[in-house]
């Protein structure tokens, strides 16, 4: 059984059914605001979270999906949400931003704009997930900041066929081809994972929390 979380702002739900149609290894899923703390409290064997994330170690495999859109949340009454679905970020000079430093502070700051106070920037997937009616988000253009991207992480001294698998459905490849195209591990790394296996190594944390 396969225990995986993931981040809000995405919909896996397709990877799910295809993951449980075509092997026997089952799964079991988990919505979560920071899944990668899921998979770090031994909640979880995967997360499908959000980078880049100072937390993710060189303890973790790292397969990326797919880059998120920026985006910014406007007043659904406001000019930005009358010119169309995308905005420069230039534009939007002399704004009161609403911040947040997690997804959770993330809706507050929607409750704020809702009430035509200033602007929320994030990834405009989990913006759309978290806009209500009185918020329209929207794309943001000419920004600096990096953009997210949405990946899959796992211990290396965990790895396996389950996980191999689902990473395979995810990258669009066959079962046949997905454990050969997975990341490749040193035969230190295949030590440690094996001792882990045995429990004469358990990998700590050394990471520290992300600033969202």
């Amino acid at each position: 059984m396969l225990t995986l979380a993931f981040v809000t702002g995405t919909e896996p739900a397709k990877w799910f059914r295809r993951f449980r149609d075509s092997t026997s290894h089952g799964l079991t899923t988990r919505d979560s605001d920071d899944a990668f703390a899921a998979l770090q409290a031994g909640e979880a064997e995967l997360a499908l979270t959000r980078l880049p994330d100072v937390r993710v170690t060189d303890e973790f495999f790292v397969v990326t999906l797919y880059d998120e859109e920026p985006g910014v949340a406007v007043p659904k009454e406001s000019v930005y949400a009358e010119v169309g679905e995308a905005v420069q970020l230039r534009d939007l000079d002399g704004e009161h931003i609403n911040e947040y430093d997690t997804i959770d502070e993330l809706r507050a700051a929607l409750q704020v704009v809702a009430a035509n106070v200033g602007i929320a920037f994030g990834p405009k997937p989990l913006l759309k997930v978290l806009s209500k009616k009185q918020v329209v988000p929207l794309t943001l253009k000419g920004g600096s900041e990096p953009v997210t991207i949405i990946a899959l992480v796992w211990r290396k001294a965990e790895d396996s066929d389950a996980i191999q698998d689902f990473v395979g459905v995810a990258k669009g490849r066959t079962l046949n081809s997905s454990r050969a195209a997975a990341p490749k591990r040193t035969a230190k790394e295949k030590r440690l994972a094996k001792e882990a296996r045995r429990g004469n190594q358990s990998p700590q944390y050394r990471g520290r929390k992300k600033r969202s």
